[in-house]
């Protein structure tokens, strides 16, 4: 059941991502061009989406999840260089490359090259950098200690 609705949550994601444009790298470029031919049909689809959002936090936060017995929020609250990092890192790729982690997926099944190899990437960094904050001393420690 996880499993089937993980897929038909990533169906409706990517079907979002297709009709709003955010898997065009140029129509995402014009709307980071904000000195010169600024596109701001971008800042609608946002709009839109922090209105759907915000719309159905209300609801399940008065709820209980249907496949887990609670909610996890984030145990992390505070502000530190790894975030800024991680930040910064992806603020800059986005504006060079007009491609962020959904979109580069949904670009990805199209076949094209470029596409795919920038998923691949994407993947490895992800995967390398989920190994090795798991192997470091402070992961074992906080794990641990919680």
């Amino acid at each position: 059941m996880r499993s089937l609705l993980a897929f038909l949550s990533g169906g409706l994601f990517a079907l979002g991502l297709s009709v709003s444009g955010m898997t065009d790298p140029s129509k995402v470029l014009g709307f980071l061009d904000v000195s010169g031919a600024w596109d701001p049909s971008l800042m609608w689809v946002m709009v839109g989406a922090i209105a759907v959002f915000a719309s159905v936090y209300w609801f399940v936060k008065r709820s209980k999840p249907v496949l887990a017995p609670s909610f996890h929020p984030p145990t992390r609250v505070g502000i530190d260089g790894r975030l800024i990092a991680g930040s910064v890192l992806f603020g800059v790729g986005w504006g060079l490359s007009g491609i962020c982690p959904g979109p580069a997926v949904v670009n990805a099944a199209s076949g094209q090259v470029t596409y795919v190899a920038f998923a691949m990437a994407m993947t490895v960094v992800l995967v390398g950098s989920r190994w090795v904050t798991h192997r470091t001393p402070e992961a074992t420690l906080r794990s641990e200690v919680a």
